[in-house]
């Protein structure tokens, strides 16, 4: 048979031999070209074929040094490049554990695209990944202190509201704030962002609590004498792990009123449920990103937990200027213990569910 293959391919004329060749080209460039079109590579298998790692643990973090206390920890890790992270922070950490480590970059622009290029990679499978949202915030003292750990039910967005300049306000109004096409400071919003509050998975909060509520947390000199200037607890007291919610916005902020402003628009827009502790830039644009996966299926939204870690305290206290608290708010020595208690307190839930992937697989355990 070879022999006769051959001789019929010897007897073919040159011409049919020369338009072969050029149909072979034209095929593999029109390839190349669907290639850069799709931003597919023929020629380079996926990652997985069943659509990339699986996770177990993904932990979000903001910045470095909140990157940093958990891949001190927590090695060896391989590094995964992900397109569309943040140039800063452009690959994601996973171990031999299966728990990832990413970084944002802070603020809500940074959050939101960085969520999104993650959530929606080939490179990982997500689908049933337990998400920890691990970062610092300011914290209010009637709810904790520094370096306190808090996790929250609920998602807040402090910047979604109209705001006149306190000076012009109505002499009536506690703050200049007010929710979007609201008459009044008193009336909640139609929440037409539908980016304003989120609730998340309660059991899944009320799991993380149980394990971490009584882990030791770290603390610094400077935090004791900050803490000392208030004269009430809890602001006063050695930090613990709490229960309690956290608010998004990324104007930092500082006072007594806009507090007030911040304790109000959080029970507004939870219909009384929610309590305001926390104060951060993130964490809305963060779930917002992960519901927009989870809306084809890439992600489980009732696996996302937000811990945050008090780093300074978000009003003054009694004596002190707003100023003074908002310009200085590095020397109230926070930040250190705040980081470490990130891990301390988010480490338990990590562990946790690796230790017993079995029994969280399909979910939470009901207890």
């Amino acid at each position: 048979m070879r022999s006769v293959s051959a001789q019929r391919t010897k007897q073919r004329p040159r011409t049919s031999r020369l338009k072969r060749a050029a149909r072979a080209a034209l095929f593999a460039a029109g390839l190349a070209s669907l290639s850069a079109v799709t931003g597919c590579a023929s020629t380079q298998p996926s990652d997985k074929a069943d659509g990339g790692r699986k996770v177990k643990v993904m932990i979000v973090t903001m910045f470095a040094p909140e990157g940093k206390i958990w891949l001190d920890r927590l090695g060896p890790w391989q590094a995964v490049e992900v397109p569309g992270l943040s140039p800063d922070y452009p690959a994601v950490h996973c171990n031999r554990d299966d728990v990832c480590v990413t970084t944002t970059g802070m603020g809500h622009t940074n959050a939101a695209a960085s969520m999104m290029a993650l959530a929606f990679s080939d490179r990982f499978d997500l689908r049933q990944t337990y998400f920890l949202i691990a970062g610092i915030a300011g914290i209010d003292p009637a709810q904790g202190t520094i370096g306190s750990a808090a996790w929250a039910k609920y998602l807040v967005d402090f910047g979604i509201q109209w705001e006149l300049d306190a000076r012009e306000k109505p002499v009536d109004w506690p703050t200049g704030f007010l929710g979007i096409n609201t008459k009044g400071p008193l009336q909640k919003p139609p929440l037409d962002y539908r980016t304003e509050v989120f609730a998340l998975n309660a059991s899944l909060a009320d799991t993380a609590f149980a394990i971490s509520r009584n882990v030791t947390l770290s603390d610094s000199d400077a935090a004791k004498v900050a803490r000392a200037k208030f004269g009430y607890a809890p602001a006063n007291q050695p930090p613990r792990v709490i229960q309690c919610d956290t608010l998004a916005g990324d104007t930092w902020w500082s006072g007594k009123y806009i507090g007030e402003r911040a304790r109000a628009w959080t029970r507004l827009l939870t219909d009384g449920r929610g309590v305001y502790c926390t104060t951060q830039q993130e964490d809305n644009a963060t779930y917002e990103a992960l519901k927009r996966a989870a809306s084809v299926e890439r992600v489980d939204l009732s696996r996302v937990a937000a811990l945050r870690a008090g780093s300074d305290f978000d009003r003054p206290y009694e004596g002190q200027t707003a100023s003074d608290n908002l310009l200085n708010y590095a020397d109230q020595g926070g930040f250190t213990p705040a980081i470490e208690n990130l891990y301390r307190t988010g480490n338990p839930l990590v562990q946790e569910v690796v230790t017993h992937w079995d029994a969280w697989r399909e979910g939470v355990p009901q207890k």
